[in-house]
């Protein structure tokens, strides 16, 4: 005798958030930390011969405010792509 499947339920679309390397960063993705949430606005560049990431963003709610955020190239980093 088959048991019937569980009904699946809708859930709402959120966007994910994964951990990516910080070259792998797109534009339009958010990071969140303790200032506040943040959007990426150009693409990622490494300096010092690879070994740190450089990423430009833009402060959400207050576009004037932007930053050049630093990692190092084998960090990942936490963002949600919409």
């Amino acid at each position: 005798m088959a048991r019937p499947r569980p009904e699946k339920k809708d859930q709402p679309r959120t966007p994910a958030e994964r951990r990516v390397l910080p070259m792998e960063l797109q534009i339009g993705d958010r990071l969140v930390d303790e200032t506040g949430e943040w959007e990426v606005i150009g693409r990622p560049y490494t300096t010092n011969a690879g070994k740190d990431a450089r990423v430009r963003v833009r402060k959400i709610g207050q576009p004037d405010v932007t930053e050049i955020r630093i990692w190092r190239a084998h960090e990942r980093v936490s963002v949600k792509r919409g």
